[in-house]
């Protein structure tokens, strides 16, 4: 398996409900490195997993709706815990679909998996791992 990964960060504000939290329950401010990583079994034609540029270029986009934002504010993540594991996924299904609309290029059609990680800190992360559908495969090359 073949992978690339791009890096670039968000600087959000939030708040969490539940105890388990303590005092990240208040409004806090956090700054997360964010990669991700783009995989496939084969290179594409071009001897290339994806083009570094477009990936660079769209992990910025998706990351550019998330940045100095108050997620307690944003209609998206209306009652839901904004943990790093949550905003994991949310940014992984956001590329995802960046993917699907054909925005990382034709030869991304041929990526058949995706990882995004947030980095709180040096010590510290969290991932979140998902397939892209074979279908986005098969509508690159139709």
């Amino acid at each position: 398996m073949f992978s690339v990964t791009v890096r670039d960060h968000i600087m959000i504000a939030h708040s969490f409900r539940g105890d388990v939290f303590g005092p990240a329950q208040r409004l806090h401010g956090a700054t997360f490195v964010v990669d991700a990583t783009f995989r496939r079994p084969d290179l594409d034609d071009d001897g290339i997993v994806v083009d570094i540029g477009l990936a660079t270029d769209q992990l910025k986009a998706v990351l550019g709706e998330l940045n100095y934002r108050n997620l307690d504010e944003e209609p998206a993540f209306a009652g839901t815990n904004t943990t790093t594991e949550v905003l994991a996924r949310t940014i992984a299904d956001r590329l995802a679909d960046r993917v699907h609309a054909g925005d990382l290029g034709v030869g991304a059609h041929g990526l058949t998996g995706l990882t995004v990680t947030l980095h709180e800190s040096h010590v510290a992360w969290a991932s979140y791992e998902r397939s892209l559908p074979a279908a986005v495969a098969d509508e690159g090359t139709a």
